[in-house]
């Protein structure tokens, strides 16, 4: 099976770690970088940012002309697209004019907006274009098949880390304190602060100065690379919070922090019942005074019991299937689906 993806090709990019497991698994893969494409051009200058937002760029159509160049060459079986904002659907009607299948993956919803970089008009005109929708969130599932009666799978998000980099994460000092590690907004603001009145946080993330300002809350720059997976593991405690595109799922962190082996604190929702067992390899809360009580628990902890909720958090994430290679697998089968 020929697919092209059409996304980002930055070195964090979730699609790069898909291509690398799709191809393992025997699909030839090929990126088209519709997502670094517009960015290199709209982070330019800012005449470029104005002439994009008056439409006088032209970047759309770059973007239209390379895709149509590399499908014209070598004819995917599907073309695989991460979110689309960069797409627009005249686009994308031209690739299922071509006998191509399109496919949807958006790591955020495509009907909630939470930030200029979560969605746009192409996403939502092109919603009714694909012959399958991937999705995290069984609600955006649901709404998909009800409103447009298009197949639409789960895929959850994963956790991708080396063994080499596991054995060198435990090795550390563990940090008997309460981490939050992401991106800063007011929400996640007032209850850091909230929770802060009972229990220090480390926070570590970019901007998250302009927003806190607490006694208790001590804040560092963001960690990228191996150094990102040290901090997950290094600390007791991991605070997992969502956000407001999806108050009943899961994110990036529900699979990667006890994929590290770590012991994670998150909201008790629909998603983090159904993939973890409370108590035993995840810890829950419905409201503040819960997350406080559970932290206090965690921290005054032996290390001979963390170690075990460690352990046990560790291996369901490999025994359930939760890396992204498992994830890939799942994928494949989707697409095969597709093609008939």
């Amino acid at each position: 099976m020929k697919i092209l993806i059409a996304g980002s090709n930055e070195i964090w990019a979730l699609e790069k770690i898909y291509r690398t497991h799709l191809e393992e698994v025997g699909a030839e893969v090929r990126l088209l970088p519709a997502q670094s494409i517009f960015y290199a051009y709209y982070n330019r200058s800012l005449l470029h940012k104005v002439l994009f937002r008056l439409g006088l760029s032209g970047v759309f159509e770059k973007i239209e002309r390379q895709a149509k160049e590399m499908i014209t060459e070598w004819r995917p079986d599907i073309v695989w697209v991460f979110k689309g904002m960069e797409l627009r659907p005249a686009l994308l009607k031209w690739i299922r004019e071509q006998g191509i299948r399109l496919v949807n993956y958006n790591p955020d919803n495509p009907f909630i907006f939470s930030g200029r970089g979560s969605g746009n008009d192409n996403v939502t005109r092109a919603i009714g274009l694909y012959d399958l929708h991937l999705t995290y969130d069984h609600a955006i599932q649901r709404r998909i098949v009800e409103e447009y009666q298009i197949p639409t799978s789960i895929l959850p998000f994963g956790f991708e880390l080396s063994n080499r980099l596991y054995e060198d994460c435990i090795r550390q000092e563990e940090e008997v304190r309460v981490c939050f590690l992401g991106n800063p907004d007011e929400n996640r603001a007032a209850f850091l602060q909230q929770l802060a009145g009972d229990v220090a946080v480390d926070v570590y993330g970019d901007g998250w100065d302009k927003y806190i300002k607490h006694d208790n809350i001590t804040l560092h720059p963001p960690v990228y690379g191996d150094d990102f997976w040290r901090i997950l593991y290094k600390y007791r405690v991991q605070l997992n919070l969502m956000r407001q595109h999806n108050p009943d799922s899961h994110n990036m962190r529900s699979f990667e922090i006890p994929g590290v082996g770590a012991i994670g604190l998150f909201p008790r929702t629909s998603d983090h019942a159904l993939y973890f067992e409370e108590g035993k390899q995840v810890f829950l809360y419905g409201d503040m005074a819960e997350c406080k009580e559970q932290a206090l628990r965690l921290l005054a902890m032996s290390g001979e019991q963390a170690g075990k909720i460690r352990e046990a958090a560790r291996e369901k994430s490999l025994s359930a299937g939760y890396t992204y290679k498992d994830r890939a697998s799942l994928v494949l089968q989707e697409m095969k689906k597709l093609i008939v």
